[in-house]
């Protein structure tokens, strides 16, 4: 019953490792880890280990894949060896939850039960159960330059909207909390799709890729800035 009990344990810690992501990767059952292939998780979708947090860099922290899940991972989180089957169970670099959930080792750093909000949740668990999710780009100061990211109103918290730096991170970089703005439409320019969220002197300027993106981001911050919580009728979550 131990036994038992420890697996099953394991498995829950693992259950975030083997759930389907939004961006369409191919997640393996828990039964498969180690027996089959992972498809990675392309580099250029995380800016950040996907179990630390940490974000990447090119000189100290390097992005490395963990070859059991096939998840983004830094050095330090994936500074362990399992024998995988698919590799004629030879050694392998893995992530430390696979390495626990493989070889049933302890280690002793031990990130489980520990609460987790929005921020930190992962882009893709949190686009899942969403109003509305995508890729905006927000503008800076002067109108001219800008990043691109991952924005998420989540069903959970549907007056905030959370931005990712890439649509698989593991933790929000900010968050704009949406009740009393005014979503104001601008002319296209420049074949830009552009629209503000407005409250006194604070401005937000985004860009959506197409008018009717721009439509949808519009009506749903707009719900939000009136405090309507509930998803719009026929209205679904995808980008």
């Amino acid at each position: 019953q131990d036994a038992i009990d420890r697996k099953e344990k394991r498995s829950e810690t693992f259950k975030t490792a083997v759930h389907g992501l939004e961006t369409g990767t191919s997640a393996l059952k828990t039964e498969e880890l180690g027996r089959r292939a992972p498809q990675w998780v392309r580099d250029n979708l995380v800016t950040m280990c996907m179990r630390c947090k940490e974000p990447f860099n090119a000189i100290m922290r390097r992005r490395h894949h963990c070859r059991a899940c096939g998840y983004v991972v830094c050095a330090r989180c994936s500074d362990y060896k399992a024998e995988l089957q698919y590799d004629g169970n030879r050694l392998n670099r893995v992530c430390q939850e696979c390495y626990i959930f493989l070889t049933g080792h302890v280690v002793l750093e031990d990130r489980e039960g520990k609460h987790k909000g929005i921020l930190e949740k992962g882009a893709a668990e949190v686009s899942g159960r969403s109003l509305l999710c995508g890729s905006l780009q927000l503008l800076d100061k002067n109108g001219k330059g800008g990043t691109r990211g991952w924005f998420v109103i989540p069903q959970d918290d549907p007056l905030v909207l959370y931005i990712y730096a890439a649509p698989q991170d593991v933790r929000a970089h900010t968050s704009i909390p949406l009740l009393g703005y005014q979503v104001k439409d601008l002319p296209q320019g420049d074949s830009r799709h552009l629209f503000q969220l407005v409250q006194s002197r604070q401005v937000y300027t985004f860009v959506a890729d197409t008018e009717e993106l721009k439509q949808r981001w519009m009506r749903a911050m707009e719900r939000s800035a009136a405090g309507i919580t509930h998803p719009e009728e026929g209205e679904d979550a995808d980008s």
